[in-house]
């Protein structure tokens, strides 16, 4: 029954994706695809902004060119959470309930759930190779030789800035070791797979220091206090995302069985990793749980010490470091499974029992069946988008009115989403960064937007005209059909449609990027794609390898090896 797991994490995938796998594109809150994303100056981290699609965007931008970029989210999202429920099962015991009951916890917790539905698919890649890194990092501390797959799975885990922490964290944890030659070799992969945000942030220090949105960015309760909302990886800000069995009984009924169940699985647990890997694992837990509930016990601290201290705004969204709590949370609750049934006579009660611990976390959440009941419904872009993006083709950066970051238009649901147009054009793009959460603004950290919204601000439209072309401005596309003033810029009409206009401005004066910025973003780059190259040729090999052992008859293989000697 080794295949069993497997199976079960396919099920519980399509159970929860659901409608997600059809036709179209699932537009959610910051989850916006489009058919081809181009690798703009933002997308490499050379923009005005901070690199938080660093280097995400980058990397689908060239993959669709590989795959159609429909089919690669369909890929994102099943393969995410396919890897984290089949690497689970490395975190518990060899018995199959404790290992079924480890994928259940894994793919339909509450953190996939939020997560999914707000959007963060680089936050469940990270989250998808936690398991694996922790027992590649395992491996690396027992052999003293470093696992090929850390080369490949920590930049798939690391397209953001808190992916990529998390990704590294868990495998410095797991592998360090006195041996400096895997220890340096993890480093050296953690670096290489963080690079390009790395340098970016560093190249926006100054942006980086940002004292806004600590208290309502942070960890939330639902119907438990914030603290336990995150003992069960619970806890995220966004109301809106939270399923409503989250907000009842059941989000209570869940969090005792799971705090029981990791008690009574402790010291099975610690004696089967032993002391090095457990307290590396508890260590993990500990500092993913205190970031996420400082961020809600001392918002204002934190947002002292960020006015203060580049990059602290990665902590802002507490939950998100909760993903470093899978290692002992799954543990600790497997082997707990494993203690109860070990207790009970009888293989009917047995039976009974393994099948409620498989359940349980999907009876607790049921909500979240189907695509989050049915909220993760794909969408088509209106037919017109096409001809806009074929209008715009020339220099400049395009500008997206009504000036406000979010959208819900009807084609997609009325359901809230990152403006996706900008994306859709091609190009580099300028949309309003502040963001509106709970009635309060929270400002965005882009410096040119200020100065687009102070040009927009001007009396006439040829005054407008003449102040974003000084801006690096050389089309604005208008929404119509979205909420929100939209000051008329002249310029020429390019496109005219019945929801969508695009003007284009005839001389745009964009600024150039500094040469010694471009190469260490280049730099940063290489690092980036060496890394990946590695894990991906030595897993080539390897399946190569084993190819010819299955197919080719032994003699061919020996004289095979025998001629290439010669």
């Amino acid at each position: 029954m080794r295949w069993a797991p497997f199976a079960w994490a396919v099920a519980l995938t399509a159970l929860l994706l659901g409608p997600a796998l059809g036709s179209g594109y699932v537009l959610a809150y910051d989850m916006v695809w489009v058919p081809h994303l181009a690798v703009t100056r933002e997308a490499l981290g050379l923009g005005t902004a901070l690199p938080r699609a660093v280097p995400s965007d980058a990397v689908v931008g060239v993959l669709d060119h590989v795959l159609p970029a429909v089919v690669l989210q369909k890929l994102a999202l099943a393969g995410a959470l396919l890897a984290a429920g089949t690497g689970a099962t490395r975190l518990v015991g060899e018995g199959l309930a404790p290992r079924l009951a480890a994928v259940s916890l894994t793919i339909w917790s509450p953190f996939t759930v939020e997560r999914l539905w707000m959007g963060h698919w680089p936050v469940l890649l990270g989250y998808a190779v936690v398991p694996w890194l922790a027992a590649a990092g395992r491996r690396a501390h027992e052999t003293g030789r470093l696992p090929w797959q850390v080369w490949l799975l920590l930049p798939l885990g690391s397209l953001n800035a808190n992916a990529g922490i998390v990704s590294a964290a868990v495998l410095l944890a797991a592998g360090a070791s006195r041996r400096w030659r895997p220890t340096a070799g993890a480093v050296l992969a953690s670096v290489a797979a963080n690079a390009p945000w790395i340098v970016s942030g560093l190249l926006h220090a100054a942006q980086a220091q940002d004292a806004t949105g600590y208290g309502l960015f942070g960890l939330h309760g639902d119907a438990l206090p914030a603290p336990l909302a995150a003992l069960t990886l619970g806890g995220i800000w966004n109301r809106q995302v939270v399923p409503g069995s989250r907000l009842g009984a059941a989000a209570w009924v869940a969090t005792a069985v799971l705090v029981a169940l990791a008690a009574l699985g402790a010291r099975r647990w610690w004696r089967r990793l032993g002391p090095r890997q457990a307290w590396a694992a508890t260590a993990l837990w500990l500092a993913g749980y205190l970031v996420a509930v400082l961020s809600w016990a001392v918002p204002g601290l934190l947002a002292t010490l960020g006015g203060h201290l580049p990059g602290l705004g990665l902590l802002r969204d507490g939950t998100r470091s909760l993903a470093l709590c899978l290692p002992a949370f799954v543990g600790t609750v497997g082997a707990g499974v494993e203690v109860v049934l070990g207790a009970v006579r009888g293989r009917p009660a047995r039976i009974a029992l393994a099948t409620a611990a498989v359940l349980a976390p999907v009876a607790v959440l049921p909500d979240a069946a189907w695509g989050i009941g049915g909220v993760l419904r794909p969408a088509h872009y209106p037919a017109e988008w096409s001809a806009a993006r074929e209008a715009v083709d020339g220099p400049g950066e395009v500008l997206l009115l009504p000036f406000s970051a979010y959208r819900a238009p009807s084609w997609n649901g009325a359901r809230p989403v990152l403006d996706p147009l900008g994306r859709y054009l091609g190009g580099d793009y300028v949309a309003d960064d502040d963001l509106v959460v709970s009635g309060e603004t929270v400002a965005g950290e882009d410096p040119l937007v200020p100065r687009v919204a102070a040009a927009l601000a001007l009396a006439s439209p040829s005054a407008r005209e003449r102040a974003l072309e000084g801006l690096g401005i050389g089309w604005v596309a208008t929404e119509r059909d979205a909420p929100g003033p939209a000051p008329a810029v002249a310029g020429t009409t390019v496109h005219r449609g019945l929801s969508l206009e695009v003007v284009r401005l005839p001389a745009p004066r964009r600024a150039a990027v500094a040469a010694w910025r471009v190469a260490m973003q280049a730099l940063a780059w290489i690092a980036f794609i060496l890394a990946l190259l590695r894990g991906v040729g030595e897993g080539a090999r390897r399946a190569v390898g084993r190819w010819r052992k299955v197919f080719l008859p032994a003699g061919n293989v020996r004289r095979e090896r025998e001629e290439g000697h010669t």
